[in-house]
């Protein structure tokens, strides 16, 4: 066990391979939040008898508030799977005041080290609540039984800082950002990303290396964005494409995909180094095409058109280069034409 004291939200990690193995026999009465899959692969390296096992299916809010009626008396809930099971856990952990261990099978998306829980209300995202993993366990022989590319989207929200980053600059520059400014935290994200830069083949493969950039790169964005109390650095336009057309086509996404068509697209709105940060993403192999996320194109064109009206009508999302956006049809198609659907 290595303790973690820095502004990580993280309690206690785990950190190698199999690091799971037998956790369930030293954590007392306990829940578990996952889905088919990850349990499978993980319920017999895990050890003890939980209490219930609790296959999510939907983070919707009254789903979850009705599963938490039903829930029997425990000490301790894991979540163990991909964003969805382990923001579930949360939001168990949270509204229970019982312990939260974290274990993700993918990297697709930073809800294991993130204190609030993604859920939904309507459809719409919201987060809600505040804990920390206690323990975070990363057992990279677990996570390679998931397939790459769940892990590869992992830098999705790392490679988010690139038009995070740019859009709070914009919001500075113009007298609307909403938080006190940090050119510093600004420059520590970036650095960030030149770490994961050099690290994209290791990343690729899904070695320990590779598993562990990521790890370290979420980690490190937590010891930035948790002091200033927001994640401006990682979270902005490319987000709120995001946001939109989850709304619009009322279904989730693998969030590293539909953050990588963000950034994509937003980094041409930017004009902010569209063809590098492209060639990162391919060169790692993150999957942000349309067609990986079956997003066709006229419903793609129709929400870039409105994505200013939708952050117009958000007074939580932050400002960036979308509101003083002027996208066009032209624009809209230009944008998308060499993106496959």
């Amino acid at each position: 066990m290595i303790s973690n004291t820095g502004q990580t939200n993280i309690t206690d990690l785990r950190i190698g391979r199999d690091t799971l193995n037998g956790l369930g026999n030293k954590i007392g009465k306990f829940v578990v939040t996952t889905m088919e899959i990850p349990w499978k692969f993980s319920k017999e390296k895990l050890g003890g008898s939980p209490e219930k096992v609790i296959m999510i299916g939907t983070m919707e809010e009254s789903w979850l508030d009705k599963m938490l009626e039903s829930l029997p008396q425990c000490d301790t809930v894991v979540g163990i799977g991909g964003g969805q099971a382990i923001d579930a856990a949360k939001y168990i952990s949270w509204k229970k005041e019982i312990r939260l261990v974290t274990v993700p099978t993918i990297l697709s998306v930073d809800a294991f080290v993130t204190p609030a829980a993604g859920i939904r209300r309507n459809h719409e995202v919201v987060y809600v609540g505040k804990c920390s993993p206690d323990p975070l366990v990363i057992d990279f022989n677990l996570l390679r039984t998931a397939p790459s590319e769940l892990n590869i989207a992992g830098t999705g929200d790392l490679l988010s800082i690139h038009t995070g980053t740019f859009d709070w600059e914009y919001a500075n520059n113009r007298g609307k950002s909403e938080y006190p400014f940090s050119a510093q935290d600004v420059a520590n994200g970036r650095r960030i990303l030149q770490k994961m830069y050099s690290k994209l083949g290791d990343i690729r493969e899904n070695s320990d290396k590779g598993l562990m950039a990521i790890v370290e790169g979420y980690m490190t964005m937590n010891t930035i964005c948790l002091p200033a109390g927001h994640y401006r650095i990682e979270e902005g336009s490319e987000h709120f494409l995001f946001y939109e057309l989850e709304e619009r086509l009322k279904r989730p996404f693998v969030h590293g995909y539909i953050v990588g068509l963000g950034i994509y697209l937003m980094s041409q709105l930017q004009k902010n180094n569209h063809e590098m940060i492209k060639d990162v993403m391919d060169r790692v192999e993150l999957k942000y095409h349309p067609a990986d996320m079956g997003i066709g194109k006229e419903d793609l064109i129709a929400s870039l058109l409105n994505v200013k009206n939708y952050v117009k009508s958000k007074p939580n999302l932050w400002y960036s280069v979308i509101d003083d956006s002027n996208i066009n049809k032209e624009w809209a198609l230009n944008s998308v034409k060499d993106l496959k659907f």
